[in-house]
């Protein structure tokens, strides 16, 4: 993953875990690495930022446990060149993250798509909790019909209840706070594609933080363990 680098791996893994775990800014990263003796520009980390956190989630995800069947699902606003954009976001019964979509638009195409993506890496939950969203409603409804359908287990599958609730989805309005806590920060992104590299890579530092990854040999590693492991 770092074969050819200027840097070592472990300042470049320095970098790109607190610009996306801290409140902190790509110059305080350069000059805090520059009170350690390493001059390296604040750009470069940027740059390492947006290369390795799409690799590193990868392999995340290849960990990543399980969820439970009773999921929680919204969206929040991130915003992108000074235009509000829409981040899908569901976690189960215990807060742990299901899935996650960054998309330009809040629409039935966006809801679809991010419950497809959910259901494909999980499978299907037997409730959904949602805010009163009609159109994530409809997306449910329909992905749930088209997913029976194409079922060849021949089992019963039984229909996905929703339940409309702003009061139930309470929990995930507080887990959304945790990813804009961070994202206040950064005073807005400047493009799509990097809003969306950054935004993953912050969900999987979130993930990591509640635990969500399966590691053979440490059963409670901290973010720093957690990064080496998957980059090694």
């Amino acid at each position: 993953m770092f074969k050819g680098r200027q840097f070592d791996q472990s300042v470049i893994l320095l970098c790109v875990r607190w610009y996306l775990a801290y409140n902190l800014s790509l110059r305080n990263l350069e000059e805090m690495m520059a009170e350690r003796g390493i001059a390296v520009d604040h750009t470069t980390i940027h740059r390492w930022t947006i290369r390795y956190s799409p690799l590193l989630l990868k392999r995340f995800n290849r960990r990543k446990r399980g969820v439970t069947g009773k999921w929680h699902m919204d969206e929040t606003y991130i915003k992108v060149r000074g235009q509000w954009m829409y981040l899908y976001r569901a976690i189960d019964s215990v807060g742990d993250t299901v899935e996650f979509l960054f998309s330009e638009h809040r629409d039935l195409s966006a809801a679809k798509h991010f419950f497809r993506k959910a259901l494909k890496r999980h499978g299907r939950p037997d409730r959904v909790v949602i805010d009163g969203s009609q159109t994530n409603r409809e997306a449910i409804l329909s992905c749930d019909v088209t997913h029976r359908l194409q079922d060849r287990s021949r089992r019963q599958l039984k229909p996905i209840t929703i339940r409309k609730s702003p009061y139930l989805n309470n929990r995930i309005e507080q887990d959304h706070r945790r990813i804009k806590r961070r994202v206040r920060t950064m005073l807005g992104f400047k493009s799509t594609a990097t809003a969306r590299i950054i935004l993953s890579g912050i969900e999987m530092v979130h993930m990591m933080r509640k635990r969500q990854a399966r590691y053979a040999f440490n059963p409670n590693p901290s973010l720093a363990e957690q990064f080496a492991i998957l980059a090694a």
